[in-house]
């Protein structure tokens, strides 16, 4: 019989410091650091980030082996994050999980952030009802990048659709910005969406050619829109802040779900999936499992703490990089714009 592999992983892309260690695929403990600092600035400070990691790494580490109950001298590899994320912040994880490797002299594992989160679907400690099957298509959602996936193996990945301007994510924040949330405003237009009525206001759902996103039209929309009706009602935004919440949100939903339903008709995967820190908003994850049930394919939506930045999504394609022996050397550096 196998013996049992023992991954530590670190996470170190953006402005939360994440270690977890996992037994096979199952994940034994996820420790998360969020940096509370950058709410005041309404946005990542890159350099503020980098600074926390620093600070963060350590403790968060020590936390995570603390909590699995396992020694370090029964870990078998270490992966961490290469990228693509900010290069500061990348940059310490993958300093100190060169150290930790050549202290420990186990194997060095690099992990695409973004291949990562898809491969999140296959930590056992989802508790889904049946496996995934493959091909999966994935809608992968974040502040950073929006991609539509076609999997066929924890090794094969193909972008079939994705941004060519602003992420999900990203309308999400900055329009929140626009209404005056704070930031990060996705998780509070989701919120207050749920108050308001998503028919109250009609912006348009964007048409980019083959299966391309674009949100940066949407974004001008609402601007140009709250100009035009704070100039005739100075308490507009306050007034109707829910019924905006919920239009936004219904709108970036649907133009999600638009490009979605056109790649299933292409590609008809076995399975479909959402991914990434946005797949965390409840209506994009309702519509998700509502098009699943209509179309008569099982659709994953990952627990919510495998949704954001978290290292228990760098373990688990660790265990299936290591199971390929797919090893780093101490050459290995930072790549703020690896792609998938």
């Amino acid at each position: 019989m196998k013996s049992d592999i023992f991954i530590l992983a670190i996470e170190s892309s953006c402005d939360d410091t994440s270690a977890a260690v996992l037994k096979n695929r199952t994940v034994l403990s996820n420790v998360i650091a969020t940096q509370k600092i950058h709410e005041q600035y309404g946005g990542v400070v890159p350099e503020l980030a980098s600074r926390a990691h620093q600070k963060n790494i350590v403790p968060v580490v020590k936390s995570a082996i603390e909590k699995s109950g396992i020694t370090t001298d029964q870990l078998n590899g270490i992966a961490f994050t290469r990228g693509p994320g900010l290069l500061g912040s990348l940059l310490v994880g993958t300093s100190f999980a060169k150290g930790l490797s050549i202290n420990l002299g186990i194997p060095l594992i690099e992990i695409n952030h973004m291949k990562a989160h898809i491969l999140a679907h296959l930590i056992d400690n989802n508790n889904y009802e049946q496996e995934v099957e493959f091909p999966l298509l994935c809608l992968t959602v974040s502040g950073g990048h929006t991609q539509l996936v076609v999997v066929n193996s924890p090794y094969d990945f193909k972008v079939v659709g994705e941004t060519i301007d602003d992420a999900a994510g990203e309308a999400f924040d900055k329009i929140a910005k626009t209404i005056g949330l704070p930031y990060p405003g996705g998780p509070l237009i989701d919120k207050l969406a749920k108050e308001g009525n998503s028919k109250a206001f009609k912006f348009p759902i964007s048409s980019v050619k083959d299966l391309n996103y674009s949100f940066s039209g949407l974004k001008t929309s609402v601007l140009y829109f709250l100009q035009k009706e704070v100039k005739k009602n100075p308490h507009f935004i306050e007034d109707n802040k829910a019924d905006l919440c919920a239009s936004v949100q219904f709108t970036i939903v649907q133009t999600l779900l638009k490009k979605l339903i056109k790649a299933i008709e292409i590609y008809q995967p076995k399975s479909i999936a959402l991914a990434g820190g946005v797949s965390a908003n409840s209506e994009l994850r309702s519509t998700i499992v509502d098009l699943g049930k209509e179309l008569g394919i099982p659709a994953f939506i990952p627990a919510f703490e495998y949704c954001t930045d978290n290292a228990a999504m760098i373990g688990i394609s660790g265990y299936y990089n290591f199971l390929n022996e797919e090893f780093s050397n101490l050459k290995v550096t930072a790549s703020p714009r690896l792609s998938v």
